[in-house]
């Protein structure tokens, strides 16, 4: 009586699925029509716009919204429009569902006599609710590391653009914008800034916002000295020398650092590997000697 019962929990839910992409399929029509009566160019990404439209209902909303952690991971990895929040939003509430599903899948075919059945199905849809944000961390953490390298970059080119004789502003410009292929993540952070700065906020105010938005301890390090630069209006080219100075032996300290821990591993494994190998060369002849020895 369980089997049964399974497969028609699981036909429930593929028919609520098809209902639900049905819904989604009409408000993507509807936006479409009101989109070509407004004159604008109509998006024909059918798979963007039904993660967007399950990000923005209510539940997708609450289960970021909920979060604080959420919010600052989205922010440090560059996720600030609405649109990139609804797809979070849309794989935080998708990911437990698919991964629900799939767990009541393989139990009903290939684990049928199992005795507690939602064990399985617990575990996965916890695991699918942990994993989106996990990742998220995973990819808010290597853009953090990403833009700390990129600070290393960007100190000398702005000092090469304040000794042309170009402001503050001018020079966040022109590296905003030339600045696209060799530091993507820190000019993607710029633009942002400089948006902010043409509807009329203040440069000084956006950059300090933006460095505790990122959490990166170069990048804050850098807007202090810029602002230092905006306000005073000049004698900060000493402290940029200085604090390119200081990255430098940071990056020095931290690769001594990664490569000190591989030579230990490095030990461990030789240690593991290579002394059983080398023992058995150098006392296998002895061994074999004293073996015939004893035995004759």
């Amino acid at each position: 009586m369980k089997i049964p019962l399974l497969i028609s929990a699981l036909l429930f839910m593929a028919a609520a699925l098809l209902l639900l992409v049905s819904l989604l399929d009409q408000r993507r029509r509807a936006r479409q029509v009101a989109q070509r009566l407004d004159g604008k160019a109509v998006d024909h990404d059918r798979m963007g716009h039904w993660l967007q439209a399950l990000g923005n209902s209510r539940i997708g909303q609450r289960s970021v919204n909920l979060d604080n952690e959420t919010q600052t991971l989205l922010n440090r990895l560059g996720w600030r429009s609405a649109r990139r929040r609804s797809q979070f939003a849309a794989f935080q509430v998708g990911v437990p569902v698919l991964a629900l599903a799939l767990a009541l899948l393989i139990q009903s075919v290939f684990y049928p006599s199992v005795q507690n059945h939602w064990i399985a199905p617990l575990f996965a849809t916890a695991i699918g609710y942990l994993l989106p944000k996990r990742l998220l961390a995973a990819a808010s953490q290597r853009r953090q590391k990403q833009l700390a390298l990129e600070i290393s970059t960007f100190i000398p080119l702005l000092r090469i653009l304040f000794e042309s004789g170009m402001a503050v502003e001018q020079s966040l410009r022109v590296l905003s914008q030339e600045g696209k292929q060799l530091m993507p993540a820190l000019t993607h952070e710029l633009r942002l800034v400089l948006a902010r700065v043409d509807s009329g906020l203040e440069l000084g105010e956006e950059l300090s916002k933006a460095s505790r938005l990122l959490a990166v301890d170069e990048f804050t390090d850098t807007c202090v000295i810029l602002q230092q630069l905006i306000h005073q209006g000049g004698g900060a080219m000493k402290s940029l020398l200085a604090l390119k100075q200081l990255f430098d032996d940071r990056r020095l300290t931290r690769l001594q650092e990664y490569i000190s821990k591989m030579s230990a591993k490095m030990s461990v494994v030789m240690m593991l590997f290579l002394f059983p190998a080398l023992l058995i060369v150098l006392a296998g002849p002895g061994f074999t000697a004293l073996a015939r020895a004893i035995g004759s």
